[in-house]
């Protein structure tokens, strides 16, 4: 149902494969900064992956299957919410695409794009959030994902909310629009390519002076601490659901 003003009063949480396995921490983070800022939340137990690994190595059939359920799972909510701006690409640019031999699941699968935000989308485009209480005294740089900026073309939501944060110094990073070299299946096939991106991410990072780095995505997070760990570096990788939770 909707408040006074139209936005959604109650979402249902995507929590995402990598969140579920590996970072539950996040998932915790993100209930608890949309409740904060006035919204009811809900988590579908019977979610799965979405597809996106599937469809990325070319199994779209194995990828349609997982849409289809995803729409079964998600269809019924005022607006679907995750913390990762790369499941929320799948669902909003290529679930359309994916299901289109299939007119009925694909007017289905853009009616749904249009209620799935990615998390600080959320909260600052449908929600004008700013300013969510928390406090997190750390020089901090923000790390634009891939599918941030150039799948949902996100610019400010993630530092309009950083900035809001008490005791957060917001640092800028150089090359603020270059890939880390993660994505996904990539960083397998093309490993050497890969590190050296990596390498560059991390000279980057380091070189703004932060102690801590965010993202949208768990994904480029966790590609960026395990090289980070490696060159013995103090710099922690935490994702931005961590940081609007923290008090």
């Amino acid at each position: 149902m909707r408040d006074a003003s139209g936005r959604p009063g109650r979402v249902a949480l995507w929590v995402t494969c990598l969140v579920d396995q590996l970072f539950p921490q996040v998932g915790e983070a993100a209930v608890a900064v949309l409740r904060r800022a006035g919204v009811e939340v809900d988590v579908p137990l019977a979610q799965t992956c979405c597809g996106q690994v599937a469809f990325n190595d070319g199994f779209w059939p194995e990828a349609a299957r997982l849409a289809r359920k995803f729409l079964n799972d998600f269809g019924g909510a005022e607006a679907v919410v995750t913390p990762s701006a790369s499941c929320a690409t799948m669902v909003r640019e290529f679930y359309p695409l994916l299901l289109r031999d299939d007119p009925p699941a694909a007017v289905r699968a853009r009616d749904l794009a249009a209620r799935t935000y990615e998390l600080t989308e959320f909260l600052v485009d449908v929600l004008d959030a700013g300013d969510l209480g928390a406090r997190f005294p750390h020089r901090v740089t923000c790390h634009a994902s891939c599918h941030s900026l150039r799948g949902l073309r996100l610019r400010d939501q993630p530092l309009r909310l950083l900035r809001a944060v008490r005791g957060l110094e917001l640092r800028e990073l150089p090359g603020l629009e270059e890939c880390c070299g993660f994505g996904g299946m990539f960083a397998v096939t093309f490993a050497a390519l890969s590190g050296s991106m990596l390498h560059a991410k991390m000279a980057a990072v380091e070189a703004s002076g932060a102690e801590v780095v965010t993202s949208t995505d768990c994904s480029c997070l966790m590609h960026i601490a395990g090289g980070l760990s490696r060159r013995g570096s103090a710099v922690r990788a935490v994702h931005i659901a961590e940081i609007l939770a923290a008090r």
